[in-house]
């Protein structure tokens, strides 16, 4: 080694010469291919076999006790090449690797792509052969996307590509890939999608599966939106037919799929439900989805890696609340849904439910739909349904927090002078309210023209003064008094503090720029919900719902559950909404949903054209929600609209405080017959009564239009016993043994009927913006603004 070089001056002692450039380049070469050629003497060839051994998952009761064992390999089978359609060779071939009978095992090319990305920290990739592809599903024990994994994987390609023959390696590959629905194998994919056996696909269902093999999560037409909200059923089906078109025609093109065969299959394949594991029955399947999801977006797990099973997922889920919640949904679907007697009113019913602990938001039950098997989406988890008249709290909440603007302030004061209100604040209950904005101008629509608010059954409360107070007109659910008090607040306060609440800001959270939203023009799934009210339960402290409280794997915890508690409201916040709300189940339309010897507070809630129906309440210890709706289940519908229930049932109309209500009480009274009655928390004073007058005004009664429904009923004079706490019932504006004051309302006052509208083509009221478009003008919004 002569460097620096000797007899050399200056600069060129430093200049290495040509033998010592080539001696090094040459020492290099030797090294790369000594390290290549031990580590391919090193790797060893995977077996099938040990590659399609993966365990189970265990779910477990909030008890410990077992739920379920499932996704592991009792969904697996190895068939043998000659077993495996070569229509499914042909259709991985066209997709994934053309000259898979002609390489190597590798893909050079591929293989320097990965490389560049990688060093440029880029994303890690994959093999791009099949036989590279093989050996990364085969490698169960290490699926990391690090260097040295990827380095390892090369050499035991490029040994299998020399060692092991194609028909071993492709029947290798598909006994060991993924398809999604829990299917590992050629063989469990064709029983999962099709009920078969693989040898009976044709070509059609092949490109199916050579399809899904891109990977399941986002190419399944049933859909993953528990995982990913882009992987919805509508996107999945979208993106399945167009690659299952793709490959059919490629296979024309590679000469493997005539074209006149081609032509006999133009229309997708019919696939069979995503659930077929009787385990997974019932309520199951849907519990096991939702604690899935709820690990793969909260820890580090990955979705691959809950596949290989192994891991003992604790959820939060109470075995005897689950079967109380579905007990309740069934007793009223089998006493009063009758599709057979009522063909155009009862089918396509569908009810969700959730029941959230507001100690720490752990989820106890959830009610997804009559089967797991049967029903795939969990409607205690999917958004769709207006919640109507139960979002009157988030707004008496918000003008409790923020209060409302003062109209009298200057100008340039802007958003700064506010007063908060007092339950007592007094409000215009008046039929066709003209609807103002704070700085006392009426609101108009974006085309000028103004909106007049329509309440239940076209009911004006108080006449002369048409005042009432906000509890008075929560119990009512009296809508011009709480649209107007929703402006006053200002609509964005109102959506702050739903957001406070727990609800989300996403696409069920429509309508924001209307006045409308005050009555509950968005769609949140029966958790949100529950989790949010739980919040008013919890006295203000905000914790998010969760469904898994640990994950073990190997004897190791590998994740927990960490409580992150939040003051969403002050004490005095959220223990005045709770008083109002005690208002509602004692006196008001929730009446139905009393418990014997326990406070409840809760909201009844019924949306614009009779389309959905919720009740949602809570007691110190419980905050549940349920919903009922119709919407058409047959995934081939792409425009499935809900539908109205005038009639479902046997009744005229679907109420809140229908069979919710009934389906709520009887639940919460089983779900907590073993936990001893608690007090809410005495509400603190708060804030001033805005809009009082002299004299006080007299007890609401009904003036224009008396409803056509017959009223809840209501306690009796003698119906008049206190829960046994030491919380005082909610204070009254009219004397409790008043008749007229207490029925004023009707079964669902106020909103709940009505809803976020009332009648039809450009006049008051009218249907509510879309819980899924963006709120249009005047005149295409039903006549919500007329």
């Amino acid at each position: 080694m002569d460097y620096p070089r000797a007899g050399r001056q200056g600069a060129r002692r430093w200049v290495p010469s040509w033998r010592l450039v080539s001696g090094v380049f040459i020492g290099f070469l030797g090294s790369l291919m000594a390290v290549a050629g031990i580590s391919y003497a090193l790797v060893e060839v995977p077996e099938v076999a040990k590659a399609a051994t993966a365990q189970n998952n265990v779910y477990f009761w909030d008890d410990g006790k077992q739920m379920v064992a499932t996704g592991g390999e009792r969904n697996r089978q190895i068939i043998d090449y000659d077993d495996i359609p070569e229509e499914m060779r042909y259709a991985v071939m066209s997709a994934e690797n053309k000259t898979f009978e002609d390489d190597k095992g590798v893909d050079p090319m591929g293989i320097a792509r990965a490389l560049v990305n990688m060093a440029k920290g880029g994303q890690t990739q994959g093999g791009s052969t099949i036989t590279q592809q093989y050996v990364k599903n085969a490698r169960l024990g290490d699926q990391s996307q690090t260097f040295s994994r990827k380095f390892k994987e090369l050499f035991i390609s490029i040994k299998v590509g020399r060692t092991v023959s194609k028909e071993n390696i492709m029947a290798g590959y598909l006994n060991t890939a993924y398809y999604g629905r829990g299917a590992y194998g050629i063989q469990a994919a064709a029983r999962a999608y099709f009920d078969k056996e693989a040898k009976a696909l044709n070509p059609s269902e092949c490109a199916l599966l050579a399809t899904v093999l891109k990977g399941a999560t986002y190419y399944d037409p049933a859909g993953a939106p528990e995982i990913d909200p882009a992987a919805s059923r509508e996107d999945n089906t979208a993106r399945a037919k167009k690659r299952w078109k793709w490959i059919l025609d490629e296979e024309v093109k590679d000469g493997w799929l005539s074209e006149e065969r081609r032509n006999k299959y133009r229309t997708f394949p019919k696939l069979q439900n995503p659930r077929s594991n009787v385990d997974l029955a019932g309520q199951t399947g849907y519990l096991v989805d939702l604690a899935k999801a709820y690990v793969i977006r909260n820890s580090d797990i990955t979705a691959e890696e809950l596949r290989q099973g192994g891991y003992e997922i604790h959820t939060t889920f109470n075995r005897a609340k689950v079967k109380a919640l579905e007990k309740s949904v069934n007793k009223v679907r089998k006493a009063k849904i009758k599709p057979k007697l009522r063909p155009d009113k009862d089918t396509h019913v569908q009810f969700g439910g959730a029941s959230v602990d507001p100690a720490d938001g752990a989820i106890k039950a959830i009610y997804g739909g009559e089967d797991a098997t049967k029903h795939f989406t969990n409607n205690a988890d999917q958004t769709g349904a207006q919640v109507g008249s139960t979002y009157k709290p988030f707004v008496l909440a918000a003008a409790f927090k923020h209060g409302v603007r003062d109209p009298d302030g200057p100008p340039e004061q802007g958003d700064g002078q506010r007063t908060i209100v007092n339950p007592k604040s007094l409000y215009s209950g008046k039929n066709e309210l003209k609807i103002q904005n704070y700085d006392g101008t009426v609101w108009t629509d974006r085309d000028g023209k103004q909106w007049n608010q329509k309440n239940d059954g076209d009911q004006s409360y108080n006449r002369p003064s048409f005042q009432i107070d906000l509890r008075e007109a929560m119990r009512e659910s009296v809508n011009s008094a709480y649209v107007q008090l929703g402006m006053d607040v200002g609509l964005d306060k109102v959506k702050q503090t739903a957001m406070e609440a727990g609800l989300k800001d996403d696409t069920s959270m429509a309508g924001a720029d209307y006045p409308s939203f005050s009555l509950g023009t968005s769609s949140p799934s029966a958790i949100r919900m529950a989790g949010a009210y739980s919040t008013f339960a919890a006295s203000g402290k905000q914790n998010e719902p969760y469904s898994v409280s640990k994950v073990e794997h190997g004897g190791n915890e590998v994740y927990k559950h960490s409580k992150e508690t939040k003051l969403a409201f002050s004490p005095e916040v959220a223990d005045n909404v709770t008083d109002v709300l005690r208002t509602v189940v004692e006196k008001g339309t929730g009446t139905s949903a009393k418990l014997p010897d326990r406070q409840v507070a809760g909201k009844t809630g019924t949306t614009d054209g009779n389309k959905s129906a919720w009740f949602v309440g809570y007691t110190p210890q419980l905050s549940t929600a349920v919903s009922m709706y119709r919407l058409d289940d047959d995934e081939s519908n792409k425009k499935r609209q809900f539908l109205e229930m005038f009639g479902t049932g046997g009744e005229a109309k679907i109420h809140g405080a229908s069979f919710p209500a009934q389906i709520w009480q009887n639940y919460m009274a089983e779900a907590l017959k073993n936990t001893p009655p608690k007090a809410f928390p005495v509400p603190e004073p708060i804030g001033s009564i805005v809009g009082e007058t002299s004299p006080p005004p007299p007890s609401p009664t009904v003036t224009e239009k008396e409803t056509e429904e017959p009223s809840s009923p209501t306690p009796s004079e003698t119906e008049t016993t206190k829960p046994p706490t030491k919380s005082p019932d909610p204070t009254e504006s009219c004397d409790q043994f008043d008749w007229e004051c207490n029925h004023s309302g009707g079964a669902d006052g106020g909103g709940e009927d009505g809803g976020p509208g009332g009648g039809p083509g450009g006049g008051p009221g009218g249907e509510s913006p879309s819980a899924t478009e963006e709120p249009p003008g005047q005149e295409d919004h039903g006549g919500i603004f007329g």
